[in-house]
């Protein structure tokens, strides 16, 4: 069997996938699809690829089998809903959704429609969240106890360009910002899919900047916090601090600082990973090639830690198989829920807030 797709979002991040969808061996179609004709054009001459839409509505009008969205952050729902509701299996970049009635729309979505969706949260695949999940399989941590996460990206290192392109010509000053926890997957996944629990409540502050040109009242955000620190209550009994912070002395990361359990840890920071018991301590060198992979995508990993490769054939593969992504959409609002939640508490000066579940997917 093999699969036909179309990319949707050929901004800055989209064309990185175009390569190993191309490639892929279930792959038997491709399709690019953007509102801007210059991007079209580059892109489809590039790659050598004839099909192309001007617009996600006419990609959903059309046969192909399934949609792979990488449009602005505050679309991905809709767009998954639109492109569930007209047929089509769907994969959106992170996070699935950037509120709590869009992550329950989304959820009841792909129960009715029976659509297979997968969100493309790159921590999944990184080298060091494989290593933990093998070693969570084996025991190896006992109990969890507690966990760490960061993404730490300063504002300075390119996000202003960043925000600014995915707005194009509807940029304006008070468009800047952009709430830290409302980007929390990169972190979150990290605990949850290591740990096979959820956050069920949190406690939050926020970090205001003195005379911040860019975290301010008067933008679309109302947000004033560059920093928002966490602290989250787990399904499992276990805490979890999560750091999302965008004025920061820092390199940038996306990390699991530590997971710790009754019987073994996990610790990363910037000068490398250790695996640590109670009898002591030794390095951890995680693979980047940690799962099987066609020939073709295993010669070529990609971003994020090498999980490029991993998060296409994930989904090509459930799409081809008909079967659960790892990433579906429970898991993915058990991602973005907890941060959207944090940010409230945030605001609220840390009062300890619950977190909504939106359950488990069906048998």
């Amino acid at each position: 069997m093999s699969v036909s797709v179309g990319i949707v979002g050929l901004g800055q991040f989209g064309p990185s996938f175009i390569q190993n969808f191309k490639h892929h061996p279930d792959v038997r179609r491709l399709a690019l699809c953007d509102l801007r004709a210059d991007r079209l054009k580059r892109w489809a001459g590039q790659f050598e690829i004839a099909e192309t839409y001007s617009s996600l509505t006419e990609a959903c009008a059309s046969d192909l089998d399934a949609l792979f969205i990488m449009t602005q952050p505050w679309l991905h729902a809709d767009h998954a809903i639109e492109a569930a509701t007209s047929g089509k299996h769907v994969y959106t970049a992170v996070p699935a959704a950037q509120t709590l009635d869009d992550c329950e729309r989304l959820v009841q979505t792909i129960e009715q429609t029976g659509m297979i969706y997968m969100n493309g949260e790159t921590s999944y695949f990184r080298p060091e969240t494989a290593y933990c999940r093998q070693k969570a399989a084996e025991g190896a941590f006992g109990r969890f106890v507690h966990a760490e996460a960061e993404y730490m990206h300063d504002i300075d290192h390119g996000l202003r360009a960043v925000n600014q392109n995915r707005w194009g010509e509807q940029w304006s000053a008070d468009k800047t910002g952009g709430i830290p926890m409302s980007y929390p997957t990169h972190s979150t996944c990290f605990i949850v899919s290591v740990m096979k629990a959820h956050m069920t409540s949190v406690s939050a502050l926020g970090y205001r900047h003195p005379n911040d040109d860019w975290y301010r009242k008067d933008t679309i955000y109302e947000n004033e916090f560059s920093n928002e620190t966490a602290l989250f209550e787990m399904s499992n009994g276990a805490s979890a601090r999560v750091c999302e912070y965008r004025r920061i002395g820092y390199p940038g990361c996306e990390r699991a600082s530590g997971i710790y359990g009754a019987e073994g840890s996990y610790e990363q920071n910037a000068a490398g990973a250790v695996w640590a018991t109670k009898h002591g301590t030794e390095p951890v060198h995680a693979p980047r090639h940690h799962e099987p992979l066609p020939e073709a995508l295993a010669a070529n990993l990609g971003g994020h830690g090498g999980s490029h490769a991993y998060l296409v054939h994930e989904f090509v593969d459930s799409v081809n198989r008909e079967r659960l992504p790892r990433i579906h959409v429970w898991e993915a609002v058990r991602y973005a829920a907890p941060g959207l939640v944090a940010h409230q508490s945030a605001l609220r000066e840390g009062e300890r807030l619950p977190i909504p579940d939106f359950g488990d997917p069906p048998i």
